[in-house]
């Protein structure tokens, strides 16, 4: 039988997932290729034969995607496999549109092709857009069945930027496990606040895999896994529980990115976050939007609480954000641009001018990254020193970070850094009812 070839075209995440519960052992399929898109110096890599299994002892070549018309064309590819997110309608569509160009079929693979099944109760926490606030709503959750006296991990959806064999299964509980995996910012920003609530985080490559483990924790098997989702992607599990964050701050975009509003349709509970930086008009559109697309979800309303872990109302101050929250989830501001506006600083100082290297290179890739804010940026050891200089360089009293991670742990500030925390503030019996559906779901 001859096998069909395959390309995936994706970003070190969902494209490996679907080959691992798809494609990597099943003969009627040949995966030809990968392509790497958002994240940098992926491409030029292998996906090792390690982890591709045995029909692939060669392990599988990994392209920039700027390569896929003429590995089609080279390669004989008669599929192709979209498996990013975070992406508007348009340019899912604009692939389609190449591919279909260049006589292939154009592939999204859904839930149920791509889901594990777990032994253990699963909620997953995912979202309409980066930066919703999945991760302080998954800690939220965690906090929940801590309450409770249940034991509980949580699993993190993939990052894996650097030795994908020694990334297949990654377990964080304690600040030593980042340096352990060699963790870039990015990373960071997801497991360190886990960590520091005294939370158990999985991740790494192959998810299955991941699961099993999980299942089995060292420190005592869980009575429930949270999934914490990335980007707006599904969830990678077979959930008994779908919780799904959307942003007032970008009202309409959970109806105009992928997979984002597959999220939206799919959940059963929809957490409207940041209700209080957001405009009543704004709410308004997305509650609508979440009520068309999904009239039986439940609804439950938030606020982002911040908390200033120092002075600056009259300050000259540096804001750095969550790096992917500014980029590819195009966001304008974020939790450490809202506590400068509310802490009344004197100004935002405007990091352009004094950027360097892959910094600068970030500015003009995503110029639409709002004026006066650094983006914390560190998917390898130059991108961070970039960063540092960076911050350095600009003339401030203070740094205000809104990073999840202790920023100066990373860099070496010459200037005092001021962390802005956020946390998942439901409104009124908000978080009453979330734990009465998660019991209701899970435990009757």
């Amino acid at each position: 039988m001859t096998r069909k070839k395959v390309l995936i075209m994706g970003a070190a995440g969902r494209d490996f997932h679907n080959f691992n519960t798809y494609y990597r052992n099943n003969k009627e399929y040949e995966v030809v290729a990968f392509t790497a898109t958002q994240i940098p110096d992926i491409d030029g890599r292998k996906y090792p034969a390690e982890l591709a299994g045995e029909l692939y002892p060669q392990g599988i070549p990994i392209y920039d995607e700027a390569d896929m018309p003429r590995l089609v064309k080279e390669l004989g590819v008669t599929e192709v496999v979209f498996a990013y997110s975070d992406v508007p309608y348009n340019y899912v569509m604009n692939r389609s549109a190449r591919v279909n160009s260049l006589g292939a079929d154009f592939i999204l693979l859904g839930y149920d092709k791509t889901k594990v099944k777990s032994s253990k109760p699963i909620i997953s926490i995912c979202a309409a857009r980066t930066g919703c606030g999945k991760s302080q709503t998954t800690r939220f959750i965690y906090d929940i069945f801590k309450k409770m006296g249940k034991k509980v991990v949580a699993v993190r959806h993939p990052m894996p930027y650097g030795d994908l064999v020694a990334q297949k299964v990654q377990r964080f509980a304690e600040i030593a496990d980042l340096e352990k995996h060699k963790c870039t910012i990015e990373e960071m920003e997801e497991y360190e606040p886990h960590i520091a609530a005294g939370n158990v985080i999985y991740s790494g490559v192959d998810y299955e895999a991941i699961l099993r483990t999980a299942e089995k924790d060292i420190a005592g098997e869980p009575d429930v896994i949270l999934w914490d989702g990335g980007n707006n992607d599904f969830p990678f599990y077979d959930s008994n529980l779908k919780v799904v964050v959307v942003d007032p701050l970008r009202p309409g975009h959970e109806v105009a990115y992928y997979p984002g509003e597959v999220n939206v349709c799919m959940a059963d509970v929809i957490v409207i976050n940041k209700m209080d930086s957001a405009t009543l008009q704004d709410i308004e559109t997305v509650k609508a939007n979440c009520k068309r697309l999904n009239p039986n979800a439940v609804v439950i309303e938030a606020d982002s609480a911040l908390t200033v872990s120092g002075e600056i109302k009259g300050k000259r101050v540096l804001i750095v954000e969550d790096g992917p929250t500014l980029t590819h989830g195009e966001m304008k501001i974020g939790a450490a641009s809202v506590a400068a506006t509310r802490g009344g600083v004197a100004e935002m100082v405007d990091p352009r001018p004094f950027a360097v290297g892959k910094i600068a290179y970030t500015y003009q890739k995503y110029p639409n990254i709002g004026k006066g804010i650094l983006p914390a940026m560190g998917y390898g050891e130059e991108q961070k020193k970039d960063l540092e200089t960076t911050m350095n360089a600009v003339d401030a009293d203070v740094v205000v970070s809104g990073t999840p991670i202790d920023l100066g742990r990373i860099v070496k500030s010459n200037k005092p850094i001021v962390k802005v925390g956020y946390e998942l503030a439901p409104r009124g019996d908000g978080a009453k009812k979330l734990e009465e559906i998660i019991v209701r779901k899970l435990f009757k």
